[in-house]
């Protein structure tokens, strides 16, 4: 069946093989380029942004549509990221894009311009079971798998959206773009926080206006082993920075954000058996008993076996299997049952 599908193009390899791919398949496509307002060229002119608009258009022959989101990213996902830091946690602003831009601003424009679908280039896939019902499933390349990125779409999300990365992984990609002569706009490919370039978290957000403001480090029992320059520089779990001699390392293991002071402690001191998750988004049924599930509680963690207990609230207690270090407030769990999705929270 042909379809006229809409493409989040960011001028990346990915994105671009994504677009080409569907329109391999028959379907009409509309690329969709969005503007974050913190773009590394100068933000303020257009050229820039046609200039990219025009690159991706030329090399898939499609038509792309910029959208200037500029406001709607800063209200959603930039004043998250500082309000989050301000209250002492650590954000994953990509968890919070997803649904509010990508698939929320992005997918609703696509259907405004007559798309029946809407593809992205994630490394991820969705599949339906005999019910009915829309699953969400881990890429093909589990190195490049971004299914934890995606734990906060919903079930309608996921109707209208078809990700052609699936079943490749990131080499197939590149031989693929080689193939087609599809270059990136940019040869830097995105590895972090996109609206932050060429400086540290610590500095964008003294650019924001947060200042810095000093107070004690302690260690678990209230004792004081010196000083920090501002809690927005340090994350739990953190051993960088902390500059305080002993015999063994010391790692953050709380933001104190009531007094403005940094508990920091020894490496085995970093370990949890557990954790409380709240504002989970169910892609399967909420569960209505314990669940062992794997849970990963960031990007980059493998996962680990739990106990996932519901409880009030879209809120669960996590019961790792074994210990896990760094386990940080403000970041994302992730549940899955195989190489599904089951669903995401915030730790706190």
């Amino acid at each position: 069946m042909k379809h006229v599908t809409a493409v989040a193009v960011s001028g990346g390899i990915d994105s671009l093989v994504a677009a080409s791919l569907v329109k391999e398949m028959g379907d009409d496509v509309i690329g969709i380029h969005f503007k974050t307002g913190f773009e590394t060229f100068d933000p303020n002119s257009e050229n820039n942004v046609s200039d990219i608009a025009r690159h991706i258009s030329s090399q898939l022959d499609i038509p792309v549509k910029i959208m200037d989101l500029s406001n709607l990213f800063r209200t959603k996902v930039v004043n998250y990221f500082i309000k989050s830091y301000m209250a002492g946690v650590t954000p994953n602003p990509c968890l919070v894009c997803n649904p509010a831009i990508k698939f929320g601003a992005l997918l609703e424009s696509a259907k405004e311009q007559g798309a029946s679908r809407f593809s992205t280039g994630h490394y991820a896939g969705t599949e339906t079971d005999n019910t009915g019902t829309i699953r969400l499933k881990k890429g093909k390349d589990q190195e490049k798998d971004q299914s934890y990125f995606l734990a906060f779409l919903t079930r309608r999300h996921l109707s209208f959206t078809y990700f052609p990365l699936w079943n490749l992984t990131k080499n197939e990609v590149r031989s693929i773009a080689k193939e087609k002569g599809l270059a990136p706009v940019s040869n830097k490919e995105s590895q972090d926080v996109c609206f932050i370039r060429h400086m540290s978290y610590a500095g964008f957000l003294e650019r924001q206006g947060i200042s810095t403001r000093p107070g004690l480090i302690i260690d678990t029992e209230g004792n004081i082993l010196g000083q920090h320059n501002g809690l927005h520089f340090f994350t739990v779990g953190q051993r960088r920075g902390i500059n305080c001699p002993a015999k063994e390392p010391y790692y953050v293991l709380r933001i104190n954000t009531e007094d403005n002071s940094l508990t920091v402690g020894f490496k085995n001191e970093l370990y949890r058996k557990e954790c409380r998750v709240k504002d989970i988004n169910w892609i399967c049924d909420k569960p209505s008993s314990p669940l062992k599930m794997l849970t990963r509680i960031r990007y980059s963690h493998k996962g680990v076996l739990a106990q996932v207990i519901p409880t009030k609230n879209q809120s669960a207690i996590v019961i790792f299997d074994s210990e896990q270090p760094a386990v940080t407030p403000g970041q994302g769990a992730v549940f899955y049952k195989g190489d599904e999705v089951a669903g995401g929270g915030w730790i706190v």
